[in-house]
């Protein structure tokens, strides 16, 4: 299973989700919610034999070191599993990387005026969450997704995320047969908001299941 960040609640949706194992995750940035689960990876290193792979880019490394610093320090674990075994990977926003066979497309977004983070395209599937703007270039690489995921955080509009209106003007650009709308917060009513959706685009829910074409 490939992982696309590691939230807070990471355990809390593994275990909902029954998932027995993370072989790698991508990181699209570097923010707390996006982060701060990292340490429920540490159990996955006895099913993988060996440290699980993360896939970043240099910045989102250097906050992954500074911020779980206990699991890079140079000293023998008291027992196993007391710390988790992560392998750093870089990656970068123009050029395509493969994770466990499966050839994974960068997408740079803007998350506001001054901040860089990704989203990923997988064959058919794309996922850029967290963003306000998408570059002409990046909109390229989306061609052709048949299942798009876009955030789309409340009504209001925000400086750093696409509200609901600017979320589906980008879905209807993009083309794709399904758009899910996720990054969602407490001011949106699900079922109203979902009813009110044009047809294709509709609100993300936990346990959603997509098939992808690689």
């Amino acid at each position: 299973m490939i992982l696309v960040d590691t939230p807070p609640d990471l355990r809390t949706q593994l275990l909902r989700e029954k998932i027995p194992l993370v072989h790698a995750v991508v990181f699209t940035h570097e923010h707390a919610d996006h982060l701060f689960g990292l340490d429920d990876l540490r159990l996955f290193p006895f099913r993988l034999g060996g440290p699980v792979p993360l896939y970043c880019e240099p910045h989102v490394e250097a906050r992954i070191r500074k911020s779980f610093d206990y699991a890079f320090t140079e000293r023998v674990p008291t027992h196993p599993g007391a710390t988790p075994q992560l392998e750093c990977r870089t990656i970068g926003p123009d050029e395509p990387f493969d994770v466990l066979g499966v050839s994974v497309t960068p997408i740079p977004l803007k998350h506001g005026p001054n901040f860089n983070v990704l989203g990923f395209r997988f064959g058919d599937f794309a996922y850029c969450t967290d963003a306000n703007e998408i570059p002409p270039s990046s909109m390229e690489r989306l061609k052709g997704v048949k299942t798009f995921v876009v955030g789309a955080l409340r009504h209001k509009p925000h400086p750093t995320h696409f509200n609901v209106e600017q979320a589906v003007e980008v879905a209807r650009q993009v083309g794709a047969q399904q758009t899910w709308l996720t990054h969602i917060c407490h001011d949106l009513d699900h079922g109203p908001t979902t009813q009110s959706l044009p047809d294709g685009i509709d609100l993300a829910y936990d346990g959603l299941r997509v098939d992808i074409r690689l």
